[in-house]
C-alpha cells in the first residue's frame, strides 16, 4: 500500500437511485414507499424552465413533511451557469437542510466549481447551527468534466459520489448517437473473413472508457462511482447488462429513471448468496493459514493470497450493510 491513505466517504448503501421530479410533487410518497436506496428530488433537467421556483417549493415542503424513513436524500440543483443555482441552494439548505443528506451538482467541469457550491453550502449550513455537513454528488457529463475528473475528485471534503451522466456526454463529446446509454450498433467491429468467406460483426461498449476512468477518480479519492441513467425502462435485460457492466467495472450503484428499475438495480449491485459464501469461506481459509504461518493458501483449486482477502472483505461488508439497512 501507498504511504499516501485514502479517506472513505461515508458509508451508504447506493445501489438505486431513484430520480423524482420536483415539479411532479404527486411521486414523493410512492418514492418514499420504494426500496430505493437513495432518492434525488429533481430541480434541473426533468423540470421546465417555468416551472422551476414552484418545484422548488416542492421539494422544500417534501422534505420537511415527508416520512423518508431511512432513505439517503438528495437534492440535484441546476448548473452553475443558470440563475436558478443559487436559490436553489440557498432556499433548500435554509429551509430543508436538516433532511437533506446529499446536494448533486450537475454537469460539473472544474474543481473550482466544487469550491464554489462548497464555500456557498458552508455558510449557510454556519449561519443556520446545522451540525450535520452534507455531502456532494458530481454528475461528470461534459467534456470538461471528464478532463478534469480528477480534480474533481479531490476537490471536496464534502465529495461522496462521482456519477456517469451518458447523455449529456454524448451531447457534449458530440457522439453519435441520441440512446440514453446502452449499446450503440454503430460502435463495432468487422473481423477478417473466415475460411467460408464470412465475416463477423461484434459490438463494443461506446462508454467503456469514459466509465472506467470515472470509476478510477472515484475509487482514488475515496468515493462511489456510480453509474447514470439506461434512457429504455421498457428494456429490463438492457438495463440489467448496463447494471452489471458498470459493476464489473467497480461501481457501486445505478440511477432508476422510473420505478420499475430500483429492484433491477439492488439485484444487480448486491452480491449473490453464493458470492457470499465464497468470500466467507476464503476469510476463513485464510485465518487458518495465518495461524500456520502461511501468506497463501490453495481454495477449490485456485491460489488465495492477501488480494483474496481485500476483495471478499469487500463483499462480506455490502452484504452486512444490505442486511443492516433491511432490518
Amino acid at each position: 500500500m501507498s504511504f499516501t491513505i485514502v479517506e472513505q466517504a461515508p458509508a451508504r448503501l447506493n445501489r438505486s437511485e431513484l430520480a423524482v421530479p420536483g415539479s411532479s410533487p404527486q411521486f414523493f410518497e410512492k418514492a418514499a414507499k420504494s426500496a430505493a436506496d437513495v432518492i434525488f428530488l429533481d430541480l434541473e433537467d426533468a423540470v421546465a424552465p417555468d416551472d422551476k421556483p414552484q418545484a422548488r417549493k416542492n421539494v422544500i415542503k417534501a422534505l420537511n413533511e415527508i416520512d423518508w424513513g431511512n432513505k439517503t436524500m438528495s437534492v440535484r440543483i441546476n448548473g452553475l451557469d443558470t440563475h436558478f443555482m443559487y436559490r436553489d441552494v440557498v432556499d433548500v439548505v435554509e429551509q430543508a437542510g436538516e433532511r437533506l443528506d446529499l446536494i448533486m451538482i450537475p454537469k460539473v467541469g472544474t474543481a473550482a466549481d466544487v469550491y464554489a457550491l462548497d464555500m456557498l453550502v458552508t455558510q449557510i449550513e454556519d449561519a443556520k447551527g446545522w451540525k450535520k455537513r452534507i455531502g456532494f454528488e458530481h454528475i461528470i457529463e461534459t467534456a470538461l468534466g471528464m478532463q478534469n475528473v480528477e480534480a474533481i475528485a479531490a476537490a471536496s471534503k464534502r465529495n461522496e459520489s462521482l456519477h456517469f451522466g451518458v447523455a449529456d456526454y454524448a451531447a457534449s463529446t458530440r457522439a453519435r448517437t441520441t440512446n440514453i446509454g446502452g449499446a450503440n450498433p454503430d460502435y463495432a467491429i468487422l473481423t477478417d473473413k473466415d475460411e467460408r468467406g464470412e465475416r463477423q460483426r461484434h459490438w463494443g461498449d461506446m462508454w467503456h472508457y469514459a466509465l472506467a476512468r470515472m470509476v478510477v477518480a472515484a475509487r482514488a479519492n475515496g468515493l462511489r462511482p456510480i453509474d447514470g441513467p439506461f434512457g429504455d425502462f421498457s428494456d429490463p435485460d438492457g438495463y440489467r447488462a448496463a447494471a452489471r457492466r458498470a459493476a464489473a467495472l467497480g461501481c457501486e450503484g445505478k440511477w432508476a429513471i422510473h420505478p420499475s428499475q430500483v429492484a433491477l438495480a439492488n439485484e444487480e449491485f448486491s452480491p449473490s448468496e453464493k458470492e457470499i459464501a465464497r468470500a466467507r469461506r476464503i476469510l476463513e481459509a485464510m485465518a487458518q493459514a495465518t495461524k500456520e504461518g502461511k501468506g497463501a493458501v490453495a481454495l477449490d483449486g485456485r491460489l488465495i493470497d492477501i488480494a483474496s482477502i481485500r476483495q471478499a472483505e469487500v463483499l462480506v461488508r455490502k452484504a452486512e450493510q444490505i442486511g443492516k439497512e433491511a432490518r
